[in-house]
């Protein structure tokens, strides 16, 4: 679409007091603004004011309206290519529907809030949403009817006057009042109800009122009985029905000639109301203008007008019509409203003008975004590319989408309306998708899902290293090297790991602490060499425990002559060979023993040996060197004899 060529709304700040100077920071969705001390004009407000784009989705009731459409948003993407048109038009009309219907739900409930609440500025804003959500029920039905159904000349009309009964439905009301009453044909409004009935091509229910007005005026029954034939025998279009359109115009012309006889020979000179019905049902239009506030509006006047003086209008006719109507019904001093130029743009069947002009007047995407799409799947704008790449569909998604990654919850609808964008819906997604506050680790689990499940290995790192980051400062270090694991973060797992072994491990505390992530950590262990060394300890353990004391010597004497386990904690690895030592049985081989007796050398000859209290350590290095040695001597006899 071109630039748009209004001026933009204007925001009112309160407390914004005038001369000041404002500073702001964009959000994703929102800005805040706040007043500054620029040059020193005098203390600043302390308020700060959030400036928001899209009020709509922090309503509650609205929010069911985007949740509904979401649902038939995902299953309109799912429509086979290869259908035939016939079946995709009839899924297509039904899927419009279904959008109405929710519209239509949320308009319901949207009302009977407004009623029932008793503070006004609440009343007067679900007041303003209903009016909002009336006129794009109104807009997209037209649509619907002018565009996905494409109805042809006959039908055309029936669906319009379909329409215009949907949205001028406040006749009914009048009706049930008149009914109601004690004398319905004394009534003050029953004429009212009577002529606005057959404004709507509602003839049924015209005769059948016009029937208690006959029965008090016996003297009348014979223009009463004329009207009645008349109305009885105006004829309707049945498309599914063996006539043709022609065979039907020509039914038609013949009622219409009735009718205009009647006029002429004055048949209802003597009753002014019933004369006026007669001149409606023979289309005059200066008659018509006459009940403006029956009508109400200018495309209740054109379906009206069609109907009693050209019912088999074409569709390409129909913006000749429309404009007329539009200016005769106008006063000259006023000026069509926008919902009326989206209405006439319509109506002149252009389509780009109709999104323009929506996107323009409404004050969120919702609308244009699912509108356009439903429109784009019946090929209807394949012709309407825009200039920066991506096409007029892609565009208004990616903006509703946008909108609604500002909200804690609705983030997650988005994610579905940019794995439909197939150019530009990935790069918005991963832009997006970091902004997500990660309030909670189920949260968190959620968007990791969500990023997993669409190859997002970047965002997926980045999430894992915050949350990891988060548990390392809340000192949950089994949670912390998880997400690292997670994030195949190598230098960040052997941070945790050098503390959990320091902090946590039998060292210092005389247990593991979380065993199940140890116990289970399978490939992930080849993260680095710290982690590495947390999983083969573990193991040493278990076997320890489980009394494979062969197992468990080899492993524990692995771990440091493959320099896996760090230097710092060869003592404690020494230390824990001091039972295998001290078995009766001998667990640890000539070979065995001299390694670890090097081992301990090298450990107690370093000038960095780490060393916690003198006397202990010492007392430690002594019983391990006896041990040693007696393990030697029992090592080399058992193999002396064994050879013998």
């Amino acid at each position: 679409m071109e630039e748009v060529d209004v001026e933009p709304t204007v925001t009112n700040i309160p407390a914004a007091s005038d001369g000041k100077h404002l500073g702001f920071a964009w959000g994703p969705g929102d800005i805040l603004v706040y007043e500054t001390l620029y040059k020193g004009s005098g203390s600043g407000c302390s308020f700060i004011h959030e400036v928001r784009k899209d009020e709509d989705i922090y309503s509650p009731i609205l929010r069911k309206l985007f949740n509904e459409s979401h649902h038939i948003f995902v299953g309109l993407q799912t429509i086979r290519e290869d259908l035939p048109s016939k079946n995709k038009k009839n899924q297509f009309v039904s899927i419009s529907k279904n959008y109405r219907s929710v519209i239509r739900a949320c308009m319901e409930e949207l009302q009977q809030v407004a009623v029932s609440t008793k503070e006004a500025a609440v009343a007067t804003q679900y007041g303003n949403q209903v009016s909002i959500l009336l006129a794009i029920e109104l807009i997209w039905n037209l649509c619907e009817v002018l565009f996905i159904d494409a109805a042809p000349a006959g039908s055309l009309l029936l669906h319009l006057l379909d329409w215009v009964r949907l949205h001028k439905a406040d006749v009914d009301e009048k009706a049930r009042e008149v009914l109601q009453s004690e004398s319905p044909a004394e009534h003050r409004d029953y004429w009212d109800v009577v002529v606005s009935y057959v404004l709507q091509g509602r003839l049924e229910e015209a005769r059948q009122m016009l029937v208690k007005q006959a029965a008090l005026q016996p003297a009348a029954r014979s223009m009463y009985k004329l009207i009645d034939t008349l109305l009885s025998r105006m004829p309707f279009y049945n498309p599914g029905g063996n006539q043709t359109l022609t065979e039907f115009d020509v039914k038609w012309r013949h009622w219409h000639d009735e009718v205009n006889r009647c006029l002429q020979d004055n048949s209802f000179a003597s009753n002014r109301h019933l004369e006026i019905i007669c001149k409606i049902l023979a289309g005059d239009e200066d008659t018509l203008l006459e009940h403006k506030e029956l009508l109400s509006t200018w495309y209740h006047f054109l379906v009206t007008r069609l109907l009693f003086s050209h019912p088999t209008v074409k569709p390409t006719e129909l913006h000749y019509y429309a404009q007329s109507c539009l200016t005769m019904f106008l006063d000259s001093r006023s000026v069509p409203e926008p919902l009326d130029n989206i209405l006439l743009a319509a109506f002149e069947f252009d389509i780009h003008q109709v999104i323009k002009d929506c996107s323009i007047a409404l004050n969120n995407w919702w609308f244009v975004a699912h509108l356009t799409d439903l429109l784009d799947h019946c090929k209807l704008l394949q012709s309407h590319n825009l200039h920066f790449g991506s096409n007029l569909r892609e565009f208004l998604l990616l903006e509703y989408a946008s909108g609604l990654f500002t909200h804690h919850s609705l983030w997650q609808l988005a994610v579905d309306y940019f794995d439909h964008c197939p150019e530009f819906g990935h790069v918005y997604l991963e832009l997006q998708i970091e902004r997500v506050p990660l309030d909670t680790e189920r949260k968190a689990l959620k968007v990791l899902r969500i990023c997993d499940q669409r190859q997002m290995s970047e965002q997926v790192r980045s999430i894992c290293k915050i949350m990891a980051m988060r548990a390392l400062r809340n000192n949950r270090l089994g949670s912390a090297l998880s997400w690292s694991i997670r994030a195949k973060d190598a230098a960040f797992a052997t941070l945790i790991s050098e503390r959990l072994t320091v902090n946590t491990v039998y060292a210092s505390k005389g247990t593991f602490s979380d065993l199940d992530l140890i116990d289970n950590l399978g490939p992930a262990m080849l993260l680095s060499d710290r982690l590495t060394f947390l999983g083969k300890y573990r193991e040493f353990h278990k076997l320890y425990g489980e009394k494979r004391f062969g197992e468990a010597a080899k492993l524990l004497l692995s771990l440091m002559t493959a320099k896996i386990a760090p230097r710092s904690f060869w003592m404690t690895l020494l230390t824990d060979a001091l039972p295998l030592l001290e078995q009766k049985e001998v667990i640890f081989s000539a070979d065995q023993t001299h390694e670890l007796m090097f081992c301990l050398e090298e450990l107690t000859s370093s000038p960095h040996a780490p060393m916690m209290d003198e006397d202990i350590e010492l007392t430690k290095v002594e019983l391990l060197r006896l041990s040693l040695a007696r393990n030697l001597a029992m090592a080399i006899i058992k193999e002396g004899t064994v050879e013998a």
